[in-house]
């Protein structure tokens, strides 16, 4: 079965704006990977600064293959002597799952 990663960020307040501009700004850019299933943006509502970005992918392989490649590129930022734009999150953890079970609505 397929297998899920999700990145926890740590946002401050002040950042928030700035990090859901990025992803916006990319959106799309993983569609097209190899092996990729499904991506999630989650916003917290209350009680803490953590974003989720979830991502599902057809096997481990196809999520490594994207890390090192589309991925890899895109956080690279705009080539040498380029400035990088500083990071919107303040941490970052990710956590790797196997589906095990899964269903959808009834039809």
């Amino acid at each position: 079965m397929s297998v899920v990663k999700i990145n926890v960020l740590t946002v401050p307040a002040e950042q928030r704006e700035v990090l859901e501009k990025r992803f916006a700004s990319r959106a799309h850019a993983v569609e097209s990977s190899d092996g990729f299933e499904w991506f999630e943006l989650l916003r917290p509502v209350e009680g803490t600064d953590t974003y989720l970005v979830y991502t599902r992918w057809r096997d481990e392989e196809s999520f490594q293959a994207w890390m090192e490649g589309p991925m890899k590129s895109a956080h690279q930022g705009g080539g040498e002597g380029a400035e990088r734009p500083k990071p919107a999150a303040s941490g970052s953890t990710l956590w790797s799952f196997e589906v095990v079970q899964q269903a959808g609505p009834k039809a």
